[in-house]
């Protein structure tokens, strides 16, 4: 389930959000900054993606499609996708079983252009999101599905929708933080989640997205604290020699586990907090 981060001391304003600590202090270009003409390539550039992916209308979301503009909007940002290990190969619709769970660590909305970049899958993502400009509407078109996290009554329904959706044979990426850090170590896995892959009898696929400026570790598409979208694109904009790193690690059984251990089975491979567990075959 996303979410943005809430700033330190500010009221928390549903039953599942989160606070990090991450704030604005933490972002910081790891490399000199694009030169002026080449931001505003980028924006033209990125916009161009933007309205070619938005005159597809319902049929953005074909798997297919959905990747394609995915690529074409990293490139339009400059942003090198590596993609490491196998592919997330998720289960279901193809094969007759339920979909995977997908779980991945949650820094920027940058992740969903990464991940979508390897694998269309369906997203799972706040009620607010879908209200974004420009970027919601296409989030709708895309098959996005919205949580409303403001009641903690939604809590239990969430739950049934997303285990019915897995049970139907699609897969499904959720963020368990539950709010977004400024990197791929920071944070803890929220439960929730973990209960519709174990009602559903789905496997759970664990997803680490990473960001690297001349190969160090960079924190510059971190999109935490108070900071609005524009913001955080015109950083993004601005960043050079940027990579999105997506590794794929083997999936995980439910069997056996309650979600308490699968989910923190899922972020020690996650988070590289390393604990020895066992695997189901891809």
């Amino acid at each position: 389930m996303s979410a943005r981060a809430a700033a330190p001391g500010t009221a928390r304003t549903g039953i599942w959000d989160v606070l990090s600590t991450c704030t604005s202090g933490c972002i910081d270009h790891a490399a000199p900054r694009a030169p002026l003409a080449g931001t505003a390539r980028r924006a033209a550039s990125f916009t161009h993606v933007l309205l070619r992916a938005a005159a597809d209308r319902d049929r953005l979301a074909e798997p297919g499609r959905l990747r394609r503009h995915a690529r074409a909007a990293l490139g339009a940002l400059d942003v090198a996708l590596v993609h490491d290990g196998p592919l997330l190969r998720v289960r279901g619709e193809r094969t007759g079983g339920p979909g995977t769970l997908v779980v991945v660590n949650h820094i920027s909305w940058l992740d969903i252009l990464a991940l979508l970049a390897v694998e269309p899958v369906t997203m799972l993502a706040k009620q607010e999101v879908g209200g974004w400009p420009v970027m919601g509407p296409l989030a709708r078109r895309a098959g996005t599905r919205f949580i409303d996290r403001s009641s903690p009554r939604g809590l239990p329904q969430a739950v049934a929708d997303l285990a019915a959706e897995l049970r139907s044979g699609r897969s499904v990426v959720v963020y368990p933080q539950a709010t977004t850090w400024c990197s791929a170590t920071e944070g803890g896995f929220r439960r929730a989640t973990f209960q519709a892959a174990i009602d559903a009898g789905a496997p759970v696929r664990p997803v680490t997205v990473r960001y690297l400026q001349h190969g160090a570790p960079s924190t510059v598409p971190a999109f935490v604290g108070e900071e609005d979208l524009a913001s955080s694109l015109r950083r993004v904009l601005t960043a050079s020699a940027l990579t999105a790193r997506v590794t794929v690690h083997p999936p995980l059984a439910p069997d056996g586990r309650d979600r308490r251990e699968l989910a923190a089975a899922a972020e020690a491979v996650v988070l590289g907090r390393h604990r020895r567990e066992q695997a189901v075959p891809a």
